[in-house]
């Protein structure tokens, strides 16, 4: 059961008392009028900019911090850091990539986290995670576990929205992955921000990984004919092998890291084990994980891939 955390009495719009008053003048109130602030690192990508819109229906201000935005977050600027928490009741963290080890820099961070009054840290992290043990992914999860924020991670498996923005997109109507005839139960990424945003503003879960994932397994080929018949252009999938798929990456320069944590990744989906279908989204938001025809149905005409006339390649 997922706990409840009961906010204490907001302050009212007149009358607050001189402990309000006081946090008010030190820049430190987490909530007023019962709107609380919540921070979501890489604001701008995926996730992030569902879980704005999330907190945001929840009755909440989420702020997207990155380097482009107006609240301006580096992880290689320190000095960025206070700033962009001040104020914040939770944080939800992103990291620079999987690429190189950044545990380093997410210690510091939660250290500063802390000193602002940040109560709780969500850590969007993957069910990958299990297949690269030592990996950059494993090691932030392990630095969030030991920092002084009261924290929780999602490990949601691969995107659904990965075949409209990310890795799966159609290139000519084909999509291509090292991963053979194996399923995986794709997860729609507003499945993840609703589960973020109820978990921040609960402050629930506090401790735990949470796996997320949708709710059935589809194959590849299964996916390019929902894609098919939603988008009216005609997707395929055709296996590659996967010397040759890590070759494509290093000859593209790639980062030898990035690399190693996607090809453990797809190794996961080709072997069959990630292909497990996880609870996490009807455990938090008590109802169940959205399909994968039901998200491409709401999303892929938008995809620039499906803006062709009906029988188009891509």
């Amino acid at each position: 059961m997922v706990a409840e955390h009961i906010h204490p009495t907001s302050v009212d719009e007149y009358e607050y008392s001189l402990a309000d008053h006081l946090s008010i003048i030190r820049g430190r109130v987490h909530s007023v009028g019962g709107m609380a602030r919540y921070v979501v690192l890489g604001g701008n990508g995926k996730a992030g900019r569902r879980l704005i819109g999330a907190l945001e229906e929840r009755g909440h201000q989420g702020v997207a911090a990155s380097r482009s935005s107006e609240a301006r977050f580096d992880w290689q600027d320190t000095s960025t850091w206070g700033p962009a928490v001040a104020g914040a009741e939770g944080v939800f963290i992103v990291g620079p990539g999987s690429a190189r080890d950044w545990s380093g820099p997410l210690t510091g961070f939660l250290e500063v986290a802390a000193a602002a009054g940040v109560r709780h840290a969500v850590l969007l992290s993957a069910r990958g995670v299990e297949f690269l043990p030592g990996g950059a992914v494993d090691l932030a999860e392990r630095a969030l576990a030991s920092g002084p924020v009261p924290w929780t991670v999602l490990r949601p498996s691969h995107f659904a929205q990965n075949f409209a923005e990310a890795m799966f997109v159609p290139i000519g109507g084909l999509i291509t992955a090292p991963v053979g005839g194996a399923a995986e139960p794709f997860i729609d990424v507003r499945d993840i921000a609703e589960v973020a945003a109820k978990v921040l503003v609960d402050r629930a879960l506090t401790g735990e990984r949470i796996a997320l994932s949708g709710p059935a397994a589809l194959t590849f080929e299964e996916a390019a004919a929902i894609l098919s018949a939603v988008s009216g252009v005609v997707v395929r999938f055709e296996p590659e092998e996967p010397t040759a798929h890590a070759a494509r990456l290093r000859a593209a320069g790639t980062p030898e890291g990035y690399v190693r944590w996607r090809m453990a990744m797809l190794e996961g989906i080709r072997t069959g084990a990630d292909a497990y279908v996880s609870g996490g989204v009807e455990q938090v938001l008590g109802r169940p994980a959205t399909g994968f025809a039901a998200w491409a149905a709401r999303e892929v005409l938008a995809a620039a891939w499906a803006t062709q006339r009906p029988g188009q390649a891509a």
